[in-house]
């Protein structure tokens, strides 16, 4: 069955090499280069038809086309235009090339070409290698690499030769063992490696990918969850590989070149649209605003059309979307804490030291940090109640006064009880100059319907009103409805239903047809009542009957403070550690740090799922919390942060 062609550029009608040989020529005669000419000529040639303008080239003027552009042309710009004139095999063998004999092995490089390309591309690319530099391609990658990651990779290069069914030797198969990863993984057919990837989540209650990431770790890890990747879906995975290679602190323009060039023939479509499934903008746009002057213009060219503009879901997006809430729906996240309870402490001792680091002249700000930071919150009460017997005094006044700014600020959030330090973070979201309303959604989306009720009574008991009255008098319409319908703590609990889940999504289906105030009532009703696991179920189906996901009618459809609740209920519908990553990323990226909303975080999670959260942030981000933190703040403020933490990634 031929693949439906799903690339950018397609051979160009009526063209003639020798002519295009003479423009480029032209292009390129005299001072200066007319790079506009070129770039638009090389990328709306095929590949195939660009191999026939470099044989014209020489005919007509015994030089070599590439070596003429290397000269004329300077910078990425160069990289892109020489690298579109070579054929993907050479390409791809350069790339490898480069990776393993440059200065440092470029891992990323070989894993993202060895886990994503086909077996013809890889027999293509052994032959390549072999004719431009004279050696096997495995000689150079075993020489260069080592271990579990060096195995794996040759597995990779010999699976264009064999495929074996393995699964037939049922679940016993899966064990930490590296090798059986490597063994089964290495087994490339892919309809069959579906099948066992969903056989192995319904017995493990976890996705293939958690189990990589809880075994493996490293290059390995890196090299196995890109093969599974590019087994579910291989645009699903360069999609992923774009956004990273653009977002952060400068463009890592070696894979953005490698990928725009190595996909416009064959799935850029695809890639652009998971691309728009999973962030918040289109790839056209993400290009436009990282990139500069003819660089920018001819990835453009190589991207196609800005997806901003449409609506609907291709096939084959809409299917990866519908699989992505089963997977959502199917994993039990283990949530892990970072901070737990200290084994045999005397919170009586603790008072003690407390007093001393506080009494006389200065403070012992480490004395303080080491205590508060590594102990759990029920054993910060303690110490508060012994502060109180032992020494009548208010151990939150005398921390109030020896520390300031965001130390005490974090230090006096580690002290309250969960419910008091929600309380007043809703307060300080709610009075002063400005409502935080990110903060208000946050808190309130994300807490249990108990942890709402001990809120709310911690509310009245410290501010002397409800915490319902505060949101009247400081939001209105919509969005105050919502919060008000949140701060119930009345969200169902309990699985999905399936037949409700199906009519709930129909009715949010229709509801996005009708005007945008009975649209937003309706998702209202659904979105502030309906358990987490049933709204998995819920959103599953919605793809489904509206061909569209649910996040992108939010952000398309609605505006403001009531789009940014509905799309928190969505993203920690579908994985609420995310959802925090991203919240603490926009916290400290940026000008200035948002101090607040990182203490609320840090704290608040700290007991809860703050290792999760971790190890979201480092997947999407490509950076540690760890390090994000450090390069943000400073000082015992930073120290205490980090001990909370945990860890680096």
């Amino acid at each position: 069955v031929g693949k439906v062609f799903r690339g950018t550029i397609t051979d160009a009608p009526d063209y003639d090499p020798t002519t295009d040989a003479e423009s480029l020529y032209n292009a390129m005669k005299g001072i200066g280069s007319d790079k506009e000419a070129i770039l638009d000529l090389v990328t709306s040639r095929s590949n195939t038809q660009r191999q026939e303008v470099i044989a014209a080239y020489k005919c007509s003027f015994g030089k070599d086309l590439i070596e003429d552009l290397k000269y004329e042309l300077t910078g990425k710009f160069e990289r892109l235009i020489v690298s579109l004139m070579r054929t993907s095999a050479y390409h791809d063998a350069k790339e490898i090339h480069d990776a393993v004999k440059g200065v440092g092995t470029n891992e990323r490089c070989l894993i993202e070409i060895m886990a994503s390309r086909n077996n013809r591309q890889m027999n293509e690319m052994v032959a390549a290698y072999k004719d431009a530099y004279g050696i096997d391609i495995e000689e150079d990658i075993t020489t260069d690499t080592s271990g579990h990651f060096k195995k794996m990779l040759v597995v990779l290069l010999q699976r264009s030769i064999q495929s074996t069914d393995l699964y037939a030797a049922g679940e016993e198969q899966w064990g930490t063992d590296e090798a059986k990863f490597i063994m089964i993984l290495g087994n490339r057919s892919v309809t069959h490696l579906c099948m066992v990837f969903d056989a192995f989540e319904k017995i493990a209650e976890m996705s293939i990918e958690d189990s990589i990431k809880h075994e493996l770790s490293g290059d390995f890890e890196r090299l196995m969850l890109a093969v599974v990747q590019c087994i579910r879906s291989v645009p699903m995975f360069f999609a992923k590989r774009l956004y990273k290679s653009m977002k952060g602190l400068g463009t890592a323009d070696n894979s953005l070149i490698r990928i725009m060039i190595s996909r416009s023939e064959i799935d850029m479509l695809d890639i652009r649209e998971c691309f728009r499934l999973l962030y918040e903008k289109s790839l056209y746009n993400m290009i436009k605003d990282d990139t500069s002057g003819d660089y920018k213009r001819t990835l453009l060219n190589l991207c196609g059309g800005d997806d901003d503009l449409a609506g609907e879901f291709f096939p084959e997006a809409a299917q990866i979307a519908y699989k992505m809430w089963e997977i959502s729906a199917m994993t039990k996240v283990q949530l892990r804490p970072t901070i737990r309870p200290a084994p045999s402490v005397d919170p009586a001792a603790d008072a003690q030291a407390l007093r001393k680091a506080m009494k006389g002249f200065g403070t012992d700000e480490d004395a303080i940090i080491d205590i508060v930071a590594q102990r759990s919150n029920a054993q910060r009460q303690e110490i508060r109640q012994a502060f109180k017997s032992l020494l009548g005094r208010d151990l939150m006044k005398d921390l109030k006064s020896e520390l300031s700014k965001n130390l005490e600020r974090l230090v006096i959030g580690l002290m309250l009880n969960p419910a008091e330090f929600d309380a007043k973070m809703m307060r300080k979201a709610i009075e002063g100059a400005g409502t935080d309303e990110h903060a208000l959604i946050e808190i309130l989306v994300t807490r249990s319907n108990e942890e709402i009720l001990a809120m709310n009574a911690a509310y009245k008991d410290a501010y002397k009103k409800s915490l319902e009255e505060a949101i009247h008098s400081d939001t209105s319409g919509l969005f105050c409805r919502i919060l008000v319908s949140l701060v119930q703590g009345a969200r169902e609990e309990g699985p999905a239903d399936e037949e409700r889940a199906i009519a709930d999504a129909q009715e949010l289906a229709e509801a996005c047809n009708a005007d945008s105030d009975d649209m937003e009532m309706k998702f209202m009703s659904v979105l502030c009542t309906r358990s987490f696991p049933h709204l998995r179920k819920v959103f599953q189906e919605f793809v489904r009957y509206s061909n569209k996901d649910i996040e992108q009618i939010i952000k398309k459809e609605m505006s403001g403070d009531v789009k940014n609740a509905f799309y928190a209920i969505v993203r920690s519908v579908k994985n609420q550690p995310s959802y925090f990553a991203d919240r603490l990323y926009k916290a400290m990226k940026g000008l200035g740090t948002d101090d607040r909303a990182l203490i609320r975080i840090m704290v608040s999670r700290s007991e809860v799922d703050l290792f999760n959260i971790r190890k979201e942030f480092k997947e999407t981000h490509d950076v540690s919390l760890h390090e994000f933190i450090q390069g943000e703040t400073s000082g015992d403020y930073r120290k205490t942060l980090l001990m909370l933490c945990g860890g680096e990634d």
